[in-house]
């Protein structure tokens, strides 16, 4: 396997929002070829010994974030890469572009239906986004990077703030942020909104990767209801707005929710709060095609 060489720990920067100073943990910085949280997800498959396999499938969207790295997973470890899933579009068959147009160039064979049962010694397969047990070998990572980042900055309570799909990250982060801490000054709570379903989907996810619900982080609901992956004005305004104030570039489908429900909550989030980075920016290409496509007069 090819050496993959990530820019760990990640940078911790200050940027204001609204007026107010909120801490950005950069995982979107942690290599060029992976994609944010995914890297942290995957970061056990390029750390443990994997010689056997020959094929990785999982399943998805088609624009997934995980699907993209997981085909440079793939293809670093000269594996096939099979990946399932519901539907593909026309327009996307005849214009690939944003993470289907990278996985399909990085030897992705996608295929349109239902999964098939996975039985061969040398095929690893990987739920989708990533939502595996195996996550928590990057995420207790990160844990030690916060941890040792709050220690040097003297900071005694901290809240860590991400938007969630399956909730992996925020849950796995909550866990080894309290593991870290447990009997010791300092206090970390892990925030999360969801972004898919709503809070009884995120907590049957957490309760199938930990049971123990002391480890589940606290979630927030956001004030109206987003559908998926479904194009909202006042989001992509959102995005805009952090765009021009802090000159970093988010996530188009996560973090505008995200962000929405920390600035209608700043009696929490209004001082040492930490947002998490989580990555995704190839798929702002295939957003904001989207989103030129149905509202003609964006910026």
């Amino acid at each position: 396997m090819e050496e993959i060489k990530l820019n760990l720990p990640t940078p911790i920067e200050t940027i204001i929002v609204d007026g107010v100073s909120f801490f950005l943990k950069r995982d979107d910085l942690i290599h060029p070829d992976f994609s944010g949280n995914k890297t942290r997800k995957l970061h056990y498959y390029l750390q443990k010994d994997f010689s056997h396999i020959k094929k990785l499938v999982s399943y998805g969207s088609n624009q997934s974030n995980a699907m993209y790295s997981m085909s440079v997973l793939a293809k670093i470890n000269g594996w096939k890469f099979e990946y399932y899933t519901d539907h593909i579009s026309e327009f996307l068959n005849k214009n690939p572009h944003g993470n289907y147009a990278k996985a399909l160039e990085n030897g992705m064979n996608i295929v349109e239906g239902k999964i098939q049962d996975i039985e061969n010694k040398d095929t690893l397969f990987i739920n989708e986004g990533g939502r595996d047990k195996e996550a928590s070998f990057g995420l207790e990572i990160m844990a030690n990077e916060i941890v040792d980042w709050q220690v040097s900055n003297n900071i005694q309570e901290l809240n860590i703030f991400l938007p969630s799909g399956t909730g992996t990250t925020a849950l796995f982060l909550q866990k080894y942020c309290s593991l870290l801490t447990f009997n010791n000054p300092l206090k970390i709570t892990v925030y999360t909104t969801p972004c898919v379903g709503n809070s009884d989907y995120l907590i049957k996810q957490f309760n199938e990767l930990e049971p123990n619900s002391i480890y589940h982080p606290n979630i927030l609901e956001p004030q109206k209801k987003y559908h998926f992956g479904k194009l909202y004005k006042e989001l992509y305004n959102i995005w805009l707005k952090l765009r021009k104030q802090t000159s970093t570039e988010f996530d188009l489908l996560y973090d505008p929710i995200g962000w929405s429900v920390l600035l209608n909550n700043l009696d929490i989030f209004g001082r040492n709060t930490l947002y998490i980075h989580q990555g995704g920016l190839l798929g702002n290409i295939s957003m904001l095609e989207r989103y030129k496509r149905k509202y003609k007069d964006l910026e």
